[in-house]
């Protein structure tokens, strides 16, 4: 039985239908990814899906949810009461439990504290108790904790001071604190760094819960979905399989639509030209072709025609000079944290640079430094001549949000220049598929992946010899990402990118900077893949490298003799936990594997949530067994 159906769904936003009598089923196990262009309808989508049975925020169309699951839904952009603490967000959508709970936590927090009356908030606690335990709301503050100890999260935090990744995380932890059968997932990478998406990725699939998902990260789409679902004009069409497999598929479908409209247009035009004839076209024994033209022309009119592709161009002006920027041993501390340390590097013109690394690592510092906009406070940064630098800033601040589309292309000129070309605003709008028709609306109007299109708009408006791109590719569609990746690899100035999208950095980058932490940056050859590789191999030599040694060491040192610290069954236990712990390891092993496999979600729906669940199971023996194994080395250690 599917845990979802959505039945001939339809939702339209004036005149243009979103959703057009669409049908979708979520069965028990699946990971699907909901995919599309900009504005086609996704959030209002899964919106839909998430507001549960009946029609909810449909126009006409049904949701059915199977009776008695559990829904967890985080949107693009959660709202959060910034004056609440992130435990109160986190236990908000726990119904009664919810309020007891912030009730006895907030109590908890002042009698640890030494606040207000001691007895009377004991009084007040012990009746929460009571009220806690009728309706089992103990169970929902352990999952509570729980999630946002997995999170990484403070519970005391107040959700105001949390960064963009941080709120992220805690929209995760409030859908998963109800353990959720089915979760719903809107761009849920967005705002997250490349190890937190890892993360994510590895808790998804591991913890087996099943998945409606939107996202454009295409590593993080071939990494979990098991099933790709498409909103295209209106319809839903499944694609089994990986991404790669539905490009294909897709490509071969939109040939077959595009000769199937040519074949039709051709004979409408032929019947067109037939009917004007006159008197021949109006026989009793031609009436079967009349009545065929007017269905050619009501199939015509009713014929959506796929949505235009963005024409990018990108002016990279005068050259710069040959070098851009040198630093040598640069150094810039923020009070008592280094930023940047003893950080060395040249960049010429054309080097397209990706730097990576974790939220708060200062990349953004980095990037000011080395082109001059913060000063080393040790060491020294050398700028190269004539460079001319364009902005994209991840957080839209040069959006004026009451502006109008042309004033923010364009103000107080009604043409833009493009390669030396002069074009009017508007079509140069059209190049962006902005229609002529909402040139005049303001910025505020727009989604997040309209915003993003405008703000690239506005950037390619001018020459530039150098671009500063911070996480452009956040709400943008697969397609047009394609084409932003096509243009950036001609690009014959200067590049910077930072971004999460590991895909988008493998296809434009020749050489990343990534942060070592403690403030240490490096550069490495080549793009996203090329640094994992490189780290990776590290580890494995210097893991091959830790294994060697201790042998040598083994030989060379006396035996140790040991006390009575151990006892004989301790030590016993010492002697067989490595073997465990292998074990449970190579168990871990098989099952990821059997769960990475798409087919055993339909297949063998029931083995695939079993398969899960002893791997969440896996988890928690390990740590337990680690721990245990660690104590006993610590005192066998101390014991020689």
């Amino acid at each position: 039985m599917p845990y979802l159906n959505l039945s001939s769904a339809c939702l339209a936003y004036g005149h243009v239908p979103l959703l057009d009598h669409a049908d979708f089923l979520l069965d028990p196990g699946e990971r699907v990814a909901l995919i599309g262009r900009n504005g086609t309808g996704k959030s209002s989508l899964l919106a839909a899906l998430a507001a549960g049975s009946g029609r909810g925020r449909l126009d006409d169309g049904e949701v059915w949810v199977q009776p008695g699951i559990r829904v967890g839904y985080v949107p693009q952009e959660p709202p959060f009461d910034p004056d609440s603490t992130v435990f109160e967000a986190v236990t908000a959508g726990m119904g009664e439990a919810s309020r007891l709970l912030a009730a006895y936590h907030e109590i908890s927090h002042r009698l640890a504290e030494g606040e207000g009356d001691h007895d009377a908030l004991l009084a007040q606690m012990e009746a929460l108790q009571h009220e806690l335990e009728a309706c089992g709301a103990w169970a929902y503050e352990a999952q509570a904790e729980k999630v946002i100890d997995r999170f990484g999260l403070d519970p005391e935090a107040n959700v105001g001071s949390l960064s963009g990744g941080q709120k992220k995380r805690l929209a995760l932890a409030q859908a998963l604190a109800v353990a959720p059968e089915v979760l719903l997932l809107d761009e849920p990478t967005n705002h997250l760094d490349i190890a937190a998406i890892e993360w994510l990725e590895n808790l998804l699939i591991e913890t087996g819960v099943t998945l409606f998902f939107i996202t454009h990260d295409r590593s993080f789409l071939d990494r979990v979905c098991t099933r790709i679902v498409e909103l295209d004009r209106g319809k839903l069409a499944s694609f089994p399989g990986s991404f790669k497999a539905y490009q294909e598929r897709k490509e071969a479908l939109l040939h077959e639509e595009s000769l199937a409209n040519a074949r039709a247009d051709k004979l409408l035009k032929e019947e067109e030209v037939w009917i004007r004839k006159g008197v021949e076209a109006r026989r009793t024994r031609a009436v079967f072709r009349v009545q065929r033209l007017d269905k050619l022309r009501a199939e015509r009119q009713a014929r959506r025609e796929r949505m235009g592709k963005v024409n990018l161009q990108l002016d990279a002006g005068d050259k710069s000079g040959k070098l851009v920027a040198e630093l040598e041993h640069a150094t810039k501390r923020y009070g008592e944290r280094v930023i940047v340390r003893d950080f060395s590097a040249r960049i010429q013109r054309g080097d397209k640079i990706g730097v990576i690394g974790p939220n708060g690592a200062g990349k953004t510092t980095l990037l000011r430094m080395i082109l001059g906009e913060l000063k080393p406070d040790e060491g020294s940064v050398r700028q190269g001549t004539k460079i001319d630098v364009a902005y994209f800033d991840q957080f839209r601040t040069q959006l004026n949000p009451d502006a109008s589309l042309v004033d923010v292309i364009s103000p107080g000129s009604d043409y833009v220049e493009i390669g030396g070309a002069r074009k009017h605003v508007i079509g140069y709008l059209e190049d962006f598929l902005f229609a002529p028709e909402r040139a005049r609306s303001p910025v505020s109007s727009l989604s997040g992946g309209e915003r993003n299109r405008l703000l690239l708009a506005r950037l390619f408006a001018r020459p530039a010899n150098v671009l500063v791109l911070d996480e452009p590719t956040n709400d943008l569609d697969i397609e047009t990402l394609e084409l932003l990746e096509e243009l950036l690899s001609n690009y014959d100035g200067t590049l910077f990118l930072v971004s999460h999208d590991r895909t988008f950095l493998d296809n434009v980058v020749t050489q990343t900077i990534a942060a070592e932490g403690d403030g240490l940056w490096k550069e490495y050859a080549g793009g996203y893949s090329d640094w994992a590789a490189y780290k990776a191999n590290v580890l494995k030599e210097a893991g091959k490298a830790k294994a060697e040694a201790k042998p040598a060491a083994k030989a060379a040192e006396p035996a140790k003799v040991k006390t009575d610290k151990l006892s004989w069954k301790e030590q016993r236990e010492l002697e067989v936990l490595p073997e465990k712990i292998a074990a449970l390891e190579d168990e871990q092993r098989i099952l990821t594997g059997r769960l990475e496999d798409p087919d055993i979600y339909q297949a063998d729906p029931t083995g695939a949530q079993q398969a899960a669940e002893r791997l969440a199971a896996i988890d928690e023996e390990l740590m337990v067994l680690l721990e245990r194994w660690e104590a006993l080395e610590v005192r066998a250690g101390g014991a020689s």
